[in-house]
């Protein structure tokens, strides 16, 4: 999930921010052998947008936030020219486990998760980026977000481990895609109902 905060009575600092935007090529430079995909990691966009800062500083902070049972990391990233700033807020799931980490390398894991989400808010970073995007990045909220806790929590999706997969980017969901996130689970839910109905009527047959 990301929030962003304009400076809209702040025409020259918005410009600056758009002009980062434009010129700002940050690539999937690196590749993961086990899913065999390529994908950027928020050192390779800070890397890239640096030249591009002149007067400018992005500044990166964390927190936590909790979320019915879940742990959820805050990253805000904060574009300034040291009078305004634009900042983004983007949340990362910590997992519950995993393999061959401990918990202070599952924070650091979702922590970088949510500083390259808060990041590619702040700089347009999307691998559908349209031509005509602007500064505005509408985002879902802390409420849809626990919605999604709720239905997922209430599924045996939770005991699968693709649906842990899913749930783990319920955080960088856009509004669109939290729609389509809702309908997936209110209609699996539907599905577990249905099967749970049909086997106890078959079970008094």
């Amino acid at each position: 999930m990301k929030d962003t905060f304009l400076e809209n009575g702040n025409p020259e600092l918005n410009g600056k921010l758009a002009k980062v935007q434009s010129a700002l090529n940050a690539p999937k430079n690196l590749f993961n052998n086990f899913g065999k995909y390529k994908y950027r990691s928020c050192e390779g966009i800070l890397e890239a947008v640096k030249p591009l800062l002149d007067d400018c500083t992005v500044l990166l902070s964390d927190s936590v936030e909790a979320v019915g049972d879940r742990i959820y990391i805050k990253a805000t990233a904060i574009f300034t020219d040291g009078i305004g700033e634009i900042k983004v807020t983007a949340f990362a799931r910590e997992s519950e486990t995993k393999k061959g980490m401990d918990d202070s390398q599952i924070t650091g894991s979702a922590s970088s998760y949510a500083r390259k989400y808060a990041l590619s808010g702040l700089f347009l970073i999307d691998d559908n980026k349209d031509a005509d995007d602007t500064n505005k990045h509408e985002t879902i909220t802390i409420q849809q977000l626990a919605n999604l806790e709720r239905l997922f929590n209430n599924s045996s999706l939770q005991n699968d481990p693709k649906g842990e997969k899913m749930a783990s980017e319920f955080g960088a969901l856009s509004p669109d895609r939290y729609d389509k996130a809702v309908s997936y689970l209110e209609a699996h839910q539907l599905h577990e109902s249905e099967h749970l109905l049909n086997t106890s009527t078959g079970n008094h047959e």
